[in-house]
């Protein structure tokens, strides 16, 4: 059976949320050292960096294509267990609807694929992040958001 993945930085991502939605001066005790330059202004108002708006949209893009792809492989199992019993000839029209659901799908797939690399180039054009030559952005990025990204963060109520 299918499984959704997890998204592991969905704490960090709302977090990043409300600080673009109220910027504080207290948010740079609450990020992480390594972050914090690339995610806020310098000038110590809490307010957040160009590339801090592009990593929330390359956030949200990453989850969708997670979602995306947990409903193509859900669809895909549902439909093959339905045609393993179907009966030779013409499709009954359940089937025929699962695979139009297949279809739509796997279009939204390429649509969120599209957007995370699109983000990402967004992403890193503004952080300055050099990606290395003959490596697809949507793996350098996948890895950096991996590693470079907290993990885990719970998100603490709006105040």
């Amino acid at each position: 059976m299918t499984t959704l993945q997890p998204f592991a930085q969905s704490g960090f991502l709302a977090h990043l949320e409300r600080l673009a939605d109220a910027p504080t001066p207290a948010a740079e005790a609450q990020l992480p050292s390594q972050l914090t330059a690339l995610v806020l202004n310098a000038d110590g108002s809490g307010t957040l960096t160009r590339a801090a708006h592009e990593l929330i949209a390359l956030l949200k893009a990453r989850k969708a294509l997670l979602q995306t792809t947990f409903d193509t492989a859900l669809v895909a199992d549902e439909l093959r267990r339905y045609q393993k019993f179907s009966k030779p000839g013409q499709p009954s029209p359940h089937v025929v609807g699962l695979r139009q659901k297949q279809a739509a799908t796997r279009q939204a797939g390429n649509v969120a694929r599209q957007s995370l690399v699109k983000s990402a180039a967004a992403f890193v054009r503004e952080a300055g992040i050099d990606v290395p030559q003959r490596v697809a952005i949507e793996v350098f990025i996948d890895k950096w958001i991996d590693t470079s990204l907290p993990k885990g963060i719970s998100p603490s109520p709006s105040t």
